[in-house]
């Protein structure tokens, strides 16, 4: 039992020895395209939201609760806005970000090193006004559009919200210059408070309608909200504007609030990335945001968001992917590490498959040569032997010499092991021996 088992280590050993070539051939291979793909993501990214308690840094935190859950960390890094995202992004301070549309122009630069993952949701562009301001500057309580803002005291927000810019391109559209109106750039909270005391004249800011600040100013007596009665002008101006309508009675059905429906502009923002982001890590966010933004709002049908039309950059391949074919059916069933190391690797492990296949032929002759030189190797000292032999006369005191190098030779060959498949080779060279043995004794 104990000698069955020898030999079959014996011959597991030798078949792994000759296969070795091929291994490291095919383990170098495999590393190669491990690394050329890079199929593991990092497992940490940034992402720039906007300020705290914002719809940016809520929307941030479901976006990080989600890759969490893939067992990447999505770092979240509060900033001032779209304009203050943008800047990070092209700097590759973070990885991603979201940007509004029209905070600011992109260039040829961002088209080679930025993407978009897609638009997001829309953020209506909110200008609030005292009614007293209405008053004393054109003599009635309401006005009706943005060219009747000349001579007021208008807060902007920061230069970092991307709502300056904007604005400013509002501005240009009605024929205004920048000093036609007189603009701060105060934060929400300060701007508010001046606003109320009547120290501003309007406001203006880009947030979602669930905004506490959206709902209390639409509530607030004596506060109007502007309505843009050419939005659809604006649309086709800017191509990041949609028109949007905010329905009559949708804040509060029993007040009626508001008391009709209100037409508004609305730039639409995006989740944008570096060019040189892990795909893995744009897949994950991609189909992220079809789950967080595919349901009805407002201003959002089902399935309305996300979506790349009239896209500013290059749209990545992975949002195309998520949008157009949604979750990869081996990511359903196994972990997202494993489905995306077989989605990326399949085809390099194809390749190396066929590859190996002819290569995994030359094992068969190696395994034989390996066994057979176990005997073929002693050949070499029994010819010389048997020459020597034969050149030695008779008699000779060498000869005695001769036969003890031939016995030692023997014991040697006693502890070859081979596959029974080979054992004739093993035969054929102790048959040798005999002969060569008979020729010295005739000899001596």
């Amino acid at each position: 039992m104990r000698q069955r088992i020898r030999l079959t280590l014996l011959a597991v050993r030798d078949l792994l020895l000759s296969a070795g070539p091929l291994v490291v051939v095919v383990a170098g291979l495999v590393a190669l395209a491990f690394w050329w793909l890079d199929p593991n993501p990092p497992k940490r990214v940034v992402l720039a939201t906007g300020p705290d308690q914002s719809a940016y840094a809520a929307f941030g935190q479901r976006y990080a609760d989600a890759l969490a859950a893939k067992g990447i960390e999505l770092v979240l890094k509060a900033t001032d806005g779209s304009s203050d995202n943008l800047k990070l992004l092209r700097e590759g301070e973070v990885d991603l970000a979201f940007v509004q549309g029209g905070s600011a122009a992109f260039t040829e630069t961002d088209a080679d090193d930025l993407v978009t993952l897609g638009n997001l949701f829309v953020e209506p562009l909110w200008l609030f006004y005292r009614e007293q301001s209405a008053l004393r500057h054109t003599g009635r309580p309401r006005i009706g559009q943005v060219a009747q803002l000349r001579g007021w005291r208008v807060n902007v927000g920061t230069p970092g919200s991307g709502v300056p810019q904007l604005f400013e391109s509002v501005l240009v559209a009605n024929r205004m210059k920048p000093g036609d109106v007189m603009l701060s750039g105060s934060a929400h909270t300060p701007a508010t408070v001046a606003f109320l005391n009547g120290e501003v004249d309007a406001l203006v800011f880009a947030s979602a309608p669930e905004s506490s600040l959206v709902q209390m100013l639409l509530q607030t007596p004596g506060v109007r909200l502007l309505e843009f009665a050419q939005a659809q002008a604006y649309a086709r101006r800017f191509a990041y504007l949609k028109p949007v309508v905010l329905p009559q009675g949708v804040v509060d059905l029993g007040r009626n609030v508001p008391a009709t429906n209100v037409s508004l502009i609305a730039p639409t923002t995006s989740l944008l990335a570096r060019a040189d982001t892990h795909p893995a890590v744009l897949q994950l966010m991609a189909q992220t945001a079809v789950t967080l933004h595919g349901t009805p709002g407002w201003f959002r049908q089902q399935r309305e968001y996300p979506n790349l039309t009239q896209a500013e950059l290059p749209v990545a391949a992975e949002a195309v992917r998520a949008q157009t074919s949604g979750t990869p059916l081996l990511q359903r069933h196994v972990p997202f590490w494993m489905a995306n190391l077989v989605e990326r690797m399949w085809l390099a492990l194809g390749l190396i498959l066929a590859l190996a296949l002819p290569l995994s032929r030359i094992v068969p002759p190696l395994y034989t040569m390996r066994i057979r030189s176990r005997v073929f190797r002693w050949y070499a000292q029994l010819r010389d032997i048997e020459r020597r032999a034969a050149q030695a006369d008779s008699g000779s005191a060498a000869l005695p010499a001769l036969l003890a190098e031939l016995d030692s030779l023997e014991r040697c060959t006693d502890d070859i092991v081979v596959p029974l498949a080979y054992t004739d080779e093993l035969y054929a060279l102790r048959s040798y021996i005999q002969l060569v043995r008979k020729k010295l004794l005739r000899t001596v």
